[in-house]
């Protein structure tokens, strides 16, 4: 079975997270099958990248979301939402 996950690198006290798809049973810090993005939660306002046109592939093969990259997708989308009704 596939997650979409958050893979936490960088430093300490400077966390810096990639967006992975990988199979659930490795670790996170484990092999991946593609990295679709990542999050810097540390600047204000957070950065967060994400390729929401591989997240919808990989969310129709099957690939279950974990709450977290769930939460960054709608932050996401309602950001694009937003800038379209300004357009």
């Amino acid at each position: 079975m596939l997650k979409i996950r958050l893979r936490r690198e960088g430093a300490r006290n400077h966390p810096f997270f990639r967006v992975v798809v990988s199979d659930s049973r490795n670790t996170p810090t484990g092999p991946n099958v593609e990295t679709i993005g990542h999050y810097d939660p540390k600047p204000d306002p957070p950065r967060v990248t994400i390729d929401l046109d591989r997240y919808a592939h990989w969310t129709s093969k099957g690939a279950t979301p974990s709450p977290t990259v769930k939460s960054l997708v709608g932050r996401l989308s309602t950001a694009a939402e937003a800038v379209e009704g300004e357009a």
